[in-house]
C-alpha cells in the first residue's frame, strides 16, 4: 500500500507569538508545579504535626500507667489540663459500653458523641496507635483519629483536620491569585523583551522583502538596499544573518551588472553586426538583379544560381532587419506615439492575408465602434501582420483564420484565432523566445526564422501591452491587450 507523502502545515504564528506563548506556557507550567509542590509539602507537614498532637493527646488520654493498671482515664473536670480547642477523646469498654466520649467545640465547651459517630471511631479506626482519617459527619467534619487498646479497653483520641483544610485552601488561593498576577506580568513583560530582542531581525527581513520586489529579469538593476551596521555584527545570530544577506546581494549586484554589461555587449555587437550587413547584402541582390536582368545567355545552372542568390539575399536581409529592430527594442529605443485606430489596421491586415493567402479561410470580427490606441502604427500593422502569418504558416490549408478586435474595460483586446492542430503544452512555456523552433507542434514551413512572435512580444511590450497564447487541438488564441 502506497503511502502518501504528508505535507507540512503552514507556520501561521510569528516568531513573536511563537516565543511569548511558548515562554509564557513554561513559566505557568513551572508555576502550577511549585504551586503543587508547595501546597503537597505545606499538607504533609501539617499533617505531621497534627498526626503528632493525636498522639500525645491519646497518650494523655489513656495514662499510660493508669491505664496499663486498669483504672478509667481522667474526665475533664478531674483537675487535668482543660483539651485542646477541635480535639476529641472516646474510651469504649470490652463489653462495647461508652465509658466517655467528647468533642471540644471553639468556645471551649465539650459535646458528647453520637452513638453513630462512636460506631464510626471503632469501625474505622485501628488499635495500632496510628493516626488515620475518618469523616464523622454532621458538624464534627473529618477527624484525624489514633486509638489504643489494653485490657479490653479501647481509648480514642483525635484532632479536627479543619485548620489544616482551612489552610491548604487558603494557601491554594493565595497561589493561584499570585499566579495569575505573575503570568500576566511575565506576558507583558515577554512581549516587551521578545518585540525589542526581534527588532534587527525584522530590519532584515524589511531589505530582504523591498529586494524581492524589484524585478530582476532584464535591465540595468541597482540593488541599494543593504542590512545596516548595527545588525549585521558577527557575533550575533541576527548579525549574521545580515552579514550574509549582505554578501548575497552584492553578489547578486555583480551578477546583474555582469549580465547587463554582456547583454549591452551582444546587443551592440548584433545592432552593429545587423547595420553593416544591410549594404553587402544589397549589393549582392542588386548583383543578382542585374545578373538576371540582363540578356546574356547563361546555362541553367547559371540561371537557377543567380536566382537563389536573389533569393536568400532577400531572405537574410528580412533576418538582418530583425535582428536589428530587436536589438533596438531591446536598447529601449522609443516608438513613435500617435493615434492608431485598430479597425482600420485589423481590416487591411485581414485584407492582404486574403490577397496572399487563398488557401486559408480568413474572418474578421471587429465592433462597429473605432478602437483606438496611442502607439507606433507600422511596428502595430507588423505585430499583426506577425500573427496572421504565424497562424498562416503553422496550420494546414483549409484551416479558418479569425481576427478579432473588441474594448475590455481600459483595454483594447485584439486576437487571433485558428482551427489548427494546435500548440504542444511544452512548446508553448518557450514560444515568445527568440529562434524558437514549434516543429513538433505544427507543420512549419523552413522560410521561417522564429523571430516573428519574439518581435510581436517586444513591439506589444514596448507599448505597455501584453501577449499571451492559450492553445488546445482545434483551437489556438494569440491575444494582445494595450491600453486604449
Amino acid at each position: 500500500m502506497t503511502v502518501a507523502p504528508r505535507t507540512a502545515r503552514p507556520r501561521r504564528w510569528t516568531l513573536r507569538r511563537t516565543l511569548v506563548v511558548g515562554t509564557s506556557v513554561l513559566v505557568a507550567l513551572a508555576f502550577v508545579i511549585m504551586s503543587v509542590a508547595t501546597i503537597v509539602a505545606l499538607r504533609s507537614f501539617a499533617f505531621d504535626r497534627l498526626d503528632q498532637q493525636v498522639r500525645e493527646s491519646l497518650s494523655f488520654v489513656a495514662g499510660s500507667s493508669r491505664f496499663d493498671a486498669g483504672s478509667r482515664p481522667p474526665a475533664g473536670g478531674s483537675g487535668g489540663p482543660a483539651p485542646r480547642i477541635g480535639s476529641l477523646q472516646a474510651v469504649v469498654a470490652a463489653d462495647g459500653t461508652v465509658e466517655r466520649s467528647g468533642y471540644t467545640r471553639s468556645d471551649g465547651t465539650e459535646v458528647a458523641l453520637t452513638d453513630d459517630q462512636v460506631a464510626r471511631l471503632t469501625t474505622a479506626i485501628a488499635t495500632d496507635r496510628q493516626p488515620s482519617s475518618v469523616d464523622l459527619g454532621g458538624d464534627l467534619g473529618t477527624f484525624r483519629v489514633a486509638g489504643a487498646q489494653r485490657d479490653g479497653t479501647t481509648v480514642f483520641a483525635g484532632e479536627s483536620e479543619a485548620d489544616v483544610s482551612a489552610t491548604t485552601s487558603a494557601l491554594t488561593v493565595i497561589l493561584a491569585a499570585v499566579g495569575a498576577v505573575v503570568l500576566v506580568a511575565a506576558i507583558l513583560g515577554l512581549s516587551l523583551f521578545v518585540r525589542r530582542s526581534l527588532r534587527p531581525l525584522e530590519r532584515v527581513a524589511d531589505v530582504a522583502q523591498r529586494v524581492s520586489t524589484l524585478s530582476l529579469d532584464a535591465g540595468s538593476v541597482d540593488i541599494a538596499d543593504r542590512v545596516e551596521p548595527p545588525d549585521t555584527d558577527p557575533a550575533t545570530e541576527v548579525g549574521r544573518v545580515g552579514a550574509s544577506l549582505n554578501d548575497l546581494l552584492a553578489h547578486v549586484q555583480r551578477s546583474l551588472d555582469a549580465r547587463q554589461y554582456s547583454e549591452e555587449q551582444l546587443r551592440r555587437f548584433i545592432a552593429d553586426a545587423s547595420h553593416e550587413l544591410r549594404t553587402p547584402l544589397a549589393s549582392i541582390r542588386g548583383y543578382a538583379q542585374l545578373s538576371l536582368g540582363e540578356d546574356a545567355p547563361m546555362t541553367p545552372t547559371q540561371a537557377r544560381s543567380f536566382d537563389r542568390i536573389e533569393s536568400e539575399a532577400q531572405r537574410m536581409a528580412s533576418l538582418v532587419d530583425d535582428l536589428l529592430l530587436l536589438a533596438r527594442l531591446d536598447a529601449g529605443q522609443p516608438l513613435r506615439r500617435d493615434e492608431v485606430e485598430l479597425t482600420l489596421l485589423a481590416v487591411d491586415a485581414v485584407s492582404d492575408a486574403q490577397a496572399s493567402a487563398t488557401t486559408h479561410e480568413w474572418r474578421l470580427d471587429v465592433s462597429e465602434d473605432l478602437i483606438e490606441v496611442t502607439g507606433d502604427e507600422n511596428r502595430l500593422r507588423q505585430v499583426v501582420a506577425n500573427l496572421l502569418r504565424n497562424a498562416q504558416t503553422h496550420t494546414p490549408a483549409g484551416t479558418r483564420v479569425t481576427l478579432s478586435l473588441a474594448r475590455d474595460g481600459a483595454d483594447a483586446v485584439l486576437s487571433v484565432t485558428d482551427t489548427g492542430p494546435g500548440i504542444d503544452p511544452a512548446v508553448a512555456e518557450r514560444l515568445f523566445d527568440r529562434f524558437a523552433r514549434a516543429d513538433d507542434a505544427r507543420n512549419r514551413d523552413e522560410g521561417s526564422t522564429g523571430l516573428g512572435l519574439s518581435i510581436a512580444q517586444a513591439i506589444v511590450t514596448a507599448h505597455g501591452g501584453s501577449i499571451t497564447v492559450d492553445s488546445v487541438p482545434g483551437r489556438t488564441v494569440f491575444e494582445v491587450r494595450l491600453p486604449a
